[in-house]
């Protein structure tokens, strides 16, 4: 990912507590967790229940993580939480450069890690946004509750319980994928960005991207005219069943791409790295899965 930015040289002020004596947990005995996203923090949260309290450091559904930079507050927050969930692969190393002055005890889960997804593949480079890929989703979901039941044993059965109706919720879910597949394999998907390749892998669609093409938009560079003008052949000369893009990192290009899939009548499918106002985890891969199979159905 080479469109993170370094954390920000904020001042690592004296936090108490902040150099190795134990974290301890919320005034009304709550386990603290933060997550680097909200993504991670509503899966927390489902798996938590009453008995987590979570804070999310990204959590405006308008705000890209990968421009974000941390601040003393954040690490205010860190210094204090029992548990750290990151998203990993490079993808939120703010929060990793502010684990460095968290206290020993304090627990941490790296999601790409959890997900047990292969980090260095034959070709290509890794997909960190690894939350559109549900199996991977619901290893990290059992991680997170184990670690949970370590921090409030009391309570390791209702981490369970809730982590199991999470994980049904998220076979539901899989079998809607398969379903929309089963009528779709083969079919071409461009996209602006990595972010969705997981969901549309799973979907059965073929990538037809430049890669070029998504590297210089992810990395937020410019896009040479060449490369440009073969992502926009996939559109015009019907290559490809949906194009999907992603909602928060919108400029010239992803506009420019989105006019000549509109112009083309090729449909068009919002994806996102935090969550939609007003929905969580689940119902944000429902919506997007009816999008696709939408799109894919005009």
């Amino acid at each position: 990912m080479k469109r993170l930015l370094p954390l920000a040289l904020v001042p690592v002020i004296a936090l108490a507590g902040c150099s190795g004596a134990p974290s301890s947990g919320a005034s009304d005995g709550r386990v603290r967790v933060v997550a680097s996203t909200d993504v991670w923090g509503d899966i927390a949260s489902q798996i938590g229940g009453s008995a987590v309290q979570v804070d999310s450091i990204i959590n405006d559904p308008n705000r890209d993580p990968h421009d974000y930079q941390a601040d003393p507050r954040d690490q205010l927050a860190v210094s204090k939480a029992q548990l750290v969930i990151v998203n990993g692969g490079g993808y939120d190393d703010f929060l990793l450069q502010l684990l460095h002055h968290a206290p020993a005890s304090t627990r941490t889960v790296d999601a790409v890690d959890a997900s047990g997804l292969n980090q260095k593949p034959a070709s290509g480079s890794f997909n960190e946004h690894i939350w559109y890929d549900l199996p991977a989703v619901a290893k990290v979901a059992a991680v997170v509750a184990t670690e949970l039941g370590r921090l409030d044993a009391g309570k390791r059965a209702t981490f369970q319980a809730n982590l199991t109706t999470f994980t049904a919720k998220l076979d539901a879910l899989e079998a809607t994928e398969a379903s929309i597949a089963a009528t779709t394999k083969g079919e071409g998907v461009a996209i602006t960005e990595p972010v969705p390749l997981y969901m549309t892998e799973a979907l059965g669609l073929v990538d037809r991207t430049p890669p070029a093409f998504s590297a210089a938009v992810e990395a937020g560079n410019d896009v040479a005219p060449a490369v440009l003008e073969e992502q926009l052949a996939l559109l015009t000369g019907h290559r490809v069943a949906v194009l999907a893009y992603n909602e928060q990192t919108a400029g010239a290009t992803t506009d420019q791409v989105l006019a000549v899939a509109r112009r083309a009548g090729v449909p068009a499918v919002g994806v996102r790295e935090t969550l939609p106002s007003g929905q969580d985890y689940l119902q944000w891969m429902q919506r997007d899965l009816e999008a696709f199979k939408g799109a894919l159905h005009a």
